[in-house]
């Protein structure tokens, strides 16, 4: 009858053909870096391709870089990169340390929250893509999803890229979900105590004491910072805080960037000129942590704790060691759970 309100029975009958309704609840997605599906040239192209043409990664003109691109870099790189990640690959599950971290990162928080909270992860490039991960929390019923760049430090390459990439996906969804991104946690009092605790542990288990410990970041171009970024501030906070929780000085630990690739002028001390450098001057036992990264991978395990290992003993040195990122440790889930409880307050209810 007009005016009567509907009865209970009459307000929750669904026409015929109506979609599912499905109980509400929070999506939380993790986001890193990427990685090839196996450590072979062919998979390696696949994954180079996507990520060097994303204007974030290079900021040169698409007329200019992509013939560079495709009929140069594409046709080189592959084999030695597919190489170097078949040093690393880890064997029993078949796959990166990247992915196997970050799917660990992503299960063990998860176990942190009720039914109500889904955490999940991609990879800004390759694949589990961001996409179809949006899409999979939303058929799960997740009509509110936080998404956690993981990289500590804010940078136009890799935090922007992964928002850039969530946006896109939302572009031909006829119900979006509502979006909240985590802010970068460079300076984050549990990110920080995590680098301190893990460092402590690897250290006290060396058998030996450094002269030195690096803080190794990764590159980024001169000029990105001199359009703005803040990645190279964000470092320099993240180094001092480190610095002060473990009583190092500036001296004992330096800062210093790696991964260069290209011609123009990058973010100075490298990291191979800096160890490089005190093995020329007499230093003998060192050590570097890596605290952009958390979770160990290509740039870490090959790069650091490989290359660079290298390097420092063809100049005198006898002792190396690479620190892990954080991984799976507790302190890394413990950051990740006060990241997520912080960003979604409002939306699940607190007890």
């Amino acid at each position: 009858m007009d005016g009567v309100p509907p009865t209970t029975e009459q307000a929750i009958t669904k026409p015929a053909g109506h979609h599912p309704v499905l109980p509400t609840r929070v999506g939380v997605l993790l986001v890193n870096l990427g990685t090839p599906d196996a450590p072979t040239a062919p998979a390696v192209r696949r994954y180079l391709a996507e990520f060097l043409s994303d204007p974030r990664i290079v900021e040169i003109p698409r007329a200019v870089w992509l013939p560079i691109l495709h009929g140069v870099i594409l046709n080189t790189r592959p084999a030695a990169t597919a190489r170097n990640y078949a040093k690393i690959w880890r064997t029993e599950s078949n796959e990166s340390p990247l992915r196997y971290f970050t799917r660990e990162q992503a299960a063990q928080t998860n176990r942190q929250f009720d039914d109500q909270v889904i955490v999940d992860w991609a990879m800004r490039y390759g694949t589990p893509a961001i996409a179809d991960k949006i899409a999979a929390l939303k058929d799960k019923g997740c009509e509110r999803i936080l998404v956690v760049p993981l990289y500590p430090q804010y940078s136009a390459t890799t935090t922007a890229s992964v928002t850039d990439a969530v946006f896109q996906s939302l572009q031909k969804m006829r119900w979006q979900p509502t979006l909240r991104v985590a802010p970068p946690f460079h300076d984050a009092r549990p990110y920080i105590d995590g680098l301190a605790a893990v460092a402590r542990r690897h250290l006290d288990s060396l058998g030996w004491v450094p002269e030195c410990v690096v803080i190794s970041f990764h590159g980024l171009p001169q000029r990105y910072f001199d359009a703005g970024d803040p990645y190279f501030c964000h470092c320099v906070k993240t180094a001092r805080l480190l610095r002060d929780a473990m009583g190092w000085t500036d001296k004992f630990a330096p800062m210093a960037f790696q991964s260069k690739f290209g011609r123009d002028k990058w973010l100075e001390p490298s990291t191979e000129d800096t160890i490089k450098n005190l093995g020329q001057n007499g230093v003998k036992k060192i050590a570097v942590i890596t605290p952009g990264f958390v979770s160990d991978c290509i740039e870490t395990l090959e790069e650091i704790n490989i290359a660079a290992r290298e390097t420092f003993m063809s100049v005198g040195g006898t002792s190396f060691s690479s620190i892990p990122c954080l991984n799976d440790e507790p302190e890394m889930i413990t950051l990740l759970e006060q990241i997520v409880r912080r960003e979604i307050a409002g939306w699940v209810d607190p007890s």
